[in-house]
């Protein structure tokens, strides 16, 4: 069982600002996790009849950062290797809690970070919320403080640019080999997880972590019946005919726009999709609705391509 102590330093003072190796990579909308805690473990009962404890080593929470599209080439080129297969990209970087002028009042350093889980958000041709970036990290280890850095009034300098900005969730364009996607009004999260294996060291105080294999979510689209004529005849050479080998899957791409619907704000690529759900959405009788579907299809691979 874990004891809990956290190393949360995210009080609503000001913005909070990421460095990674020694360069400013831009502001956060939202950070959590970072906690430092440990885990005990229970002794057998001895002749006291007394079921003791001890601590087994300390742990530390993967942190979380929600972005937009304002961070620095750094830390999406960090995302991009990442990704790649048998690519291990580590980094060393402090998050700094500032106060509105960008003077540092706290901060959670860490180091031999891994990317864990990165999450691109859903989309919907109808929404106007603003579209956000999940990226976990795997840190080696955590340090924390609620301190200033310096006495000496140090401003980290975050340019404009790097100031997360508006990225809507209705500006998007995706590409699948041999199928009309230009009527897709909605598609799920993508999500990608990397296990990550940890070994002991010392005196079960601290762990080394070394990533194992990368997981690739599903991807879900949703769109009209009446354009989905392709994907029927997809789910039915591929599902029930049994049609599946790796030459009929298909490649594809996911490209989230910017307001003005032409520049590129992020590319993933899709590799082997798999189509292994169609669900049909029969509406409500009499409803003048339009009917769509739901298509799943699982993907082996995705790539982050080009970021703005």
């Amino acid at each position: 069982m874990p004891i809990s102590a956290s190393a949360r330093v995210y009080s609503p003072v000001g913005p909070r600002v990421l460095v990674l190796d020694g360069e400013v990579c831009g502001a956060l909308t939202s950070v959590t996790g970072g906690s430092i805690y440990a885990e005990f473990a229970t002794e057998k009962i001895g002749i006291d009849h007394l079921a003791r404890k001890h601590l087994a080593g300390v742990k530390y929470e993967d942190i979380a950062l929600e972005v937009g599209v304002g961070m620095s080439a750094r830390f999406y080129d960090w995302i991009k290797e990442s990704l790649q297969p048998g690519k291990l990209s580590r980094k060393d970087g402090t998050i700094y809690v500032c106060d509105y002028d960008y003077h540092p009042r706290g901060s959670l350093a860490f180091t031999h970070a891994l990317i864990s889980e990165v999450s691109f958000p859903a989309l919907d041709a109808a929404s106007k919320n603003a579209a956000k970036l999940t990226v976990k990290l795997a840190p080696e280890l955590i340090r924390s403080s609620r301190t200033p850095p310096k006495a000496d009034g140090t401003k980290l300098t975050v340019t404009k640019q790097q100031q997360q900005k508006k990225w809507l969730p209705s500006n998007f364009k995706l590409e699948i080999d041999g199928l009309d996607c230009t009527h897709v009004n909605k598609i799920g999260p993508l999500v990608a997880r990397q296990a990550i294996v940890e070994r002991a060291v010392g005196e079960l105080r601290d762990y080394q972590t070394e990533p194992s294999h990368w997981d690739f979510g599903n991807l879900t689209v949703t769109l009209p019946q009446s354009h989905a004529e392709g994907w029927n005849q997809w789910h039915e050479d591929f599902v029930i005919k049994g049609e599946n080998g790796d030459d009929k899957e298909k490649n594809g791409s996911l490209v989230y726009l910017a307001q003005d619907l032409k520049t590129e704000l992020f590319r993933i690529k899709l590799s082997h999709l798999g189509i292994f759900r169609l669900h049909e959405d029969a509406g409500e009788a009499g409803s003048e609705q339009i009917h769509r579907i739901e298509a799943e299809m699982y993907c082996e691979q995705m790539e982050l391509q080009s970021h703005a």
